[in-house]
């Protein structure tokens, strides 16, 4: 990858993203947001990785969309070369073959937290703070906010947080749903570790077969889980090995109906 403000790292089993732009509390622009999608392709390239954990680097885990970024943008721009990109981006990271777990270190707000809901699992350090506050500045969310926080967490907490502006702590979070686990400030990171070792150690087929299930049987992306899980299926079956052969030696398949 081309831009050091989104690292990627392996260790045995499990990558780690990094976001790492602390200065501007790990908020993105273009260049990140194609790194992180290239980063998500080199994941999925690696045939060990079977977890994956997304960080922030410094006092934030992202606050979201840098607004010099887009802040003088026209509309027309806007909304397809920021607005739209970064949703397919999120939905890359949403989408990975293998679980998805967010370190919170440190704030989510905007499209830090839609970053986050792109994640299967979040662990939350007690003193970050989450929400949507684009509304405040005359702004929607952009990146699945209103789709995807919607469909993981349901409606009336997004109604919450984006009519009302209510920002919650790590704790409130875990009690209305939108994390999972809730540990001491400095802590996420190695819990993120431990959780990702939990899941690397059970079989990755059923983990990955199991995550397009669960994406399809709450309403995301149901196309493609249907049609990867059925080829998954297709690929693994006898008349598929007889097809290939029949085509490769120019002769008529003899099917048997063989799974």
């Amino acid at each position: 990858m081309s831009d050091d403000r989104i690292r990627l790292d392996f260790d045995g089993h499990v990558a780690a993203i990094t976001i790492a732009r602390p200065d501007k509390l790990n908020a993105f622009d273009i260049g990140m947001l194609k790194a992180l999608a290239a980063a998500c392709d080199e994941v999925e390239a690696n045939g060990e990785i079977r977890v994956a954990i997304l960080a922030g680097e410094g006092k934030a885990f992202s606050a979201g969309g840098d607004i010099k970024a887009w802040g003088a943008m026209a509309p027309n721009e806007f909304g397809h070369e920021w607005v739209r990109f970064g949703h397919r981006v999120f939905e890359r990271l949403a989408t990975l073959r293998m679980p998805l777990i967010a370190a919170l270190n440190g704030h989510a707000l905007g499209g830090g937290l839609e970053l986050a809901a792109a994640a299967d699992i979040r662990i939350a350090e007690k003193q970050v703070k989450i929400g949507l506050p684009e509304t405040s500045l005359g702004m929607v969310p952009g990146w699945s906010g209103t789709q995807r926080l919607v469909r993981r967490f349901g409606a009336q907490i997004v109604r919450r947080m984006v009519l009302g502006g209510e920002i919650f702590s790590g704790e409130e979070a875990m009690a209305l749903g939108l994390v999972d686990h809730v540990v001491e400030q400095g802590e996420a990171l190695d819990a993120a570790r431990d959780y990702a070792a939990q899941v690397a150690r059970r079989g990755p087929a059923a983990l990955e077969i199991a995550k397009l299930m669960i994406a399809s049987a709450n309403g995301e992306d149901n196309g493609t889980a249907v049609e990867a899980l059925g080829s998954i299926l297709a690929a693994k079956t006898g008349d598929l090995r007889e097809g290939v052969a029949a085509f490769a030696g120019k002769r008529e398949p003899q099917f048997k109906g063989e799974w």
